[in-house]
């Protein structure tokens, strides 16, 4: 059975929530029809003409980034530009484009997360928590009727702590009220004072699925008129956000880690800052241009940091600072989400049933080659 983009739009906002990427970052559909029917999708760190064309070539009607195709404001598009004539051919050629890109980094099981199983780290904590914003909401339910709408907000999206669902709790309790004239009381009568024996349903909803929840609960509800609380809550999500730190198996040699980076991403080359011999154990990691990071990094107690794009006066401050780093690139650091997302599209198609095949493109878009020997 083939699928519209938008089914599979909503897998991946599953894994990685919208609400996770940066201000800046411009995560989501680039170009195309989200309704549009395919049978193939193509999996790319990037999207360039070359893979545009990779996609016509194999019939693939959407194109799955990690980083985005658009990020400045479009104020013209000229055919006689790279980026007017990349998205005139996509257009032409009935693409659409779609990315996933900081919410990917932050997310549980996303490119942080792969990154630091790729060089076998343990016990894993979040570089640098999301600053999610969620709320308590607080709902009175006959009794009897608490399930029905405890389960209708999970579905919703309420509930989640970390890794846990369903995260509910219940206090019972008697209500009152007096249903006024004109209304139509699921309980009472109009004019008479009402006690019920009642459930106080509390849970957690993240602010960007509020609207989802309350309608949710409102169907769910079996009063005419829904009570309920909402509380504005400070809490930092610690399960999700930028880069990881966790544990080596063995302590290794700086120089010898540094290699076993480099075998682990298939990268051609790294580059180390740190005395070679010096022994690493506690490892930070944060993908793609990360090195921004590095007093994070600190204050989590790592000893070294894996990430991309180290400039020349950051990597004195990081060195400064007696912190060590590997530059395994921008590219290496963040390729390894490709086969990942990619099995995940496949367990879902195999569970749904749905007929499309997920492509891992050939097309190497790294800008950097090296000069060896």
């Amino acid at each position: 059975m083939a699928v519209r983009c938008r089914e599979i739009f909503n897998i991946i906002e599953k894994l990685a929530p919208c609400h996770l990427a940066e201000k800046w970052d411009n995560t989501g559909l680039q170009a195309g029809n989200p309704g549009q029917v395919i049978d193939k999708a193509l999996i790319t760190l990037d999207v360039n003409i070359h893979v545009a064309r990779e996609a016509r070539d194999i019939g693939a009607g959407l194109i799955l980034s990690h980083h985005p195709m658009l990020m400045a404001p479009v104020k013209s598009v000229s055919m006689d530009t790279p980026g007017g004539e990349l998205l005139a051919f996509i257009i032409r050629n009935d693409i659409t484009v779609y990315a996933a890109h900081t919410n990917l980094d932050a997310a549980t099981g996303g490119v942080s997360d792969a990154l630091a199983r790729k060089l076998d780290l343990s016990e894993l904590t979040v570089l640098q928590p999301s600053q999610s914003r969620y709320l308590k909401l607080a709902v009175f339910v006959p009794v009897g009727h608490d399930e029905k709408v405890r389960s209708s907000m999970a579905e919703a999206g309420a509930g989640w702590i970390g890794n846990y669902s369903s995260c509910f709790f219940f206090t019972r309790g008697t209500g009152t009220f007096k249903p006024a004239p004109g209304t139509r009381p699921f309980i009472g009568k109009t004019g008479e004072l009402e006690q019920v024996e009642e459930v106080k349903v509390e849970t957690i909803v993240p602010a960007y699925r509020l609207d989802a929840v309350l309608e949710a609960m409102q169907k769910a509800h079996p009063y005419e008129e829904v009570a309920y609380d909402l509380y504005q809550l400070e809490n930092i999500c610690t399960s999700s956000g930028l880069g990881r730190v966790g544990i080596l198996p063995e302590p290794l040699p700086l120089q010898r880690f540094a290699e076993k980076v480099k075998a682990a991403l298939g990268q051609d080359a790294v580059r180390f800052g740190g005395p070679p011999d010096i022994m690493v154990k506690r490892v930070a990691v944060c993908s793609g241009s990360g090195a921004d990071f590095w007093p994070a990094a600190l204050r989590a107690g790592a000893d070294t940091l894996v990430t991309g794009d180290v400039k020349y006066h950051t990597a004195q401050d990081i060195l400064a600072a007696g912190l060590n780093f590997i530059d395994a690139g921008h590219h290496g650091t963040e390729a390894v989400i490709l086969p990942v997302l990619k099995d995940h599209l496949d367990d879902w198609c195999a569970k749904e049933k749905k007929n499309i095949v997920v492509v891992l493109s050939q097309i190497n878009t790294n800008p950097f080659t090296y000069v060896l020997g």
